[in-house]
């Protein structure tokens, strides 16, 4: 063979050999990220071969499948109250993917889950085709229409309601919200629904899950946390103390007043009539005198700064480090960059409501096999202790004044031990929009436990800005809500 011949053999030989070790990288090494790739249109196919298992409440499924009309796809999912759920399923679509629970327990409800390995190939010996697990739910049905029609009277907004005790959320409600039906398949109509949906296209973004993902400034709300922060802090030892406030108070480090709502009773209150009351004075001054860092401590252990998993993400809510005094003194009345989901004011009346202790917020009790039997069961975990048992029912007998003889007489339930704390929460410019309505509140069963804790935001753009309170707008649905799960539990 000549040189020109032998190099061109070479050559050849090793373009062989490359493709050959490319095709053997692709199949053994990168198999499983192919394999399960977004973009391998396999991974569709498959996952909508079989019907998905069902997402559960109640022990009915508010999921369900049918068979689509062609295509590659052999089944498309349904929704039933696909609105009133969607913040909690998400959704399955043929041509936009997953999202939420439909995503993130996408294995389970597929039947692709390792931990379904048996089940499979029991039924691959038996014959019977690979059928989705169930994925099983903490949340209440009744509770979730109650939150669901109640926005839906009020206006945009979110209702959170947690069990106390475990940190089950029983309620997760976000409005305006969405079909997911509307956008399960491959069609020119899911298509432009789904356009129809984006926020460029539809302000009110009806996709966006306000419970979980959504951050506004919480008001007077937050004066539960800074009354915490006193009791923890021993700044005063009680709900009956008089606190060192006078009237005008002035900002440390600036020439400006903070202002009380009206003509209230806020001179040297004690915190028991602030929070009745609600007044800026006082708990503007106690988050300044207790600083920055003690303000930002206590918030940290009720869970702001803190992304939370339910296992659907919750974005993290904000108190700021590094503020001046009169930032401070602002924060600590909900304002300036003070800002939570519903979610994490839910668990501020949750923290309160059981003694102290804060739970881990989970929407997942178990997961099961198409058969269903139980794969795997979520345990109730603490995440921490922002109050003392003792400081936890000093703020109980407080935020019970407050729905007993202050601004959260709505939210009284007859027979019922109610606690909770109003807020209007300013925003825009100069304050220039309409303010947020907020309610956060517990109520008490007969034998002192806490079955439910609610936060309400709620965003009326239609109603009279005088007319808008947390008293007025949020307690209603709050009340709503914590009576069907207190008549749920009978």
């Amino acid at each position: 063979m000549n040189k020109p011949l032998r190099r061109i053999a070479v050559f050849c030989g090793l373009l062989v050999l490359t493709l050959l070790l490319r095709d053997n990288w692709l199949q053994y090494a990168r198999s499983d990220e192919l394999a399960t790739d977004p973009a391998n249109r396999r991974v569709a196919i498959e996952r909508y071969a079989t019907p998905r298992g069902d997402i559960i409440v109640g022990g009915k499924a508010v999921t369900g499948s049918k068979r689509a009309k062609g295509g590659d796809f052999a089944y498309v999912r349904t929704y039933k109250d696909g609105p009133m759920w969607a913040p909690v399923t998400g959704y399955a679509s043929q041509a936009f993917g997953t999202n939420q629970l439909e995503n993130l327990e996408d294995p389970i409800l597929t039947g692709n889950d390792d931990r379904l390995f048996f089940r499979n190939t029991l039924d691959m010996v038996t014959g019977k085709k690979k059928a989705g697990g169930n994925v099983v739910t903490t949340l209440n049905a009744a509770a979730q229409k109650a939150a669901y029609d109640g926005l839906a009277q009020r206006g945009k907004g979110a209702v959170v309601a947690l069990d106390p005790a475990t940190g089950a959320i029983l309620a997760l409600a976000s409005y305006p919200s969405y079909d997911p039906s509307t956008i399960a398949g491959y069609s020119d109509d899911d298509a432009r629904a789904w356009n129809k949906l984006q926020k460029k296209n539809n302000p009110d973004d009806p996709m966006l899950n306000r419970a979980l993902r959504e951050t506004y400034p919480p008001g007077s709300t937050f004066k539960v946390v800074t009354a915490a922060a006193a009791l923890e802090h021993g700044l005063y030892d009680g709900a009956d103390t008089k606190t060192d406030t006078p009237l005008p108070w002035v900002m440390e480090g600036t020439t400006t007043e903070l202002k009380n709502e009206g003509n209230i009773p806020c001179k040297n209150a004690t915190l028991r009539v602030a929070l009745q009351y609600s007044c800026n004075t006082v708990f503007g001054k106690v988050g300044s005198d207790l600083g920055n860092d003690k303000m930002l401590e206590t918030a940290k252990s009720f869970g702001f700064t803190s992304e939370q998993f339910t296992p659907v993400r919750a974005t993290a809510s904000v108190f700021s480090d590094d503020m001046n005094p009169s930032q401070t003194a602002l924060s600590s009345i909900g304002q300036f960059n003070t800002a939570a989901t519903p979610l994490q004011m839910a668990m501020v009346a949750s923290a309160v409501a059981n003694d102290g202790k804060l739970m881990k917020p989970y929407m997942v009790d178990k997961l099961q096999a198409s058969n269903v039997d139980t794969i795997a069961q979520t345990e109730p975990e603490e995440l921490s202790r922002p109050l003392s048992s003792e400081n936890a029912q000093i703020l109980q007998s407080m935020m019970e004044t407050v729905v007993k003889d202050g601004t959260g007489r709505n939210a009284q339930i007859d027979g019922v031990t109610v606690g909770g704390k109003t807020g209007t929460a300013q925003h825009g410019v100069d304050n220039s929009e309409k303010p947020y309505a907020w309610f956060i509140s517990y109520a008490k069963a007969d034998d002192g436990s806490s079955p439910v804790a609610v936060a309400v935001v709620v965003e009326d753009d239609n109603a009279n800005r005088d007319d808008i309170s947390g008293g007025g707008l949020a307690a209603p649905i709050a009340k709503s809500v914590m009576e069907a799960v207190i008549h749920s539990k009978r």
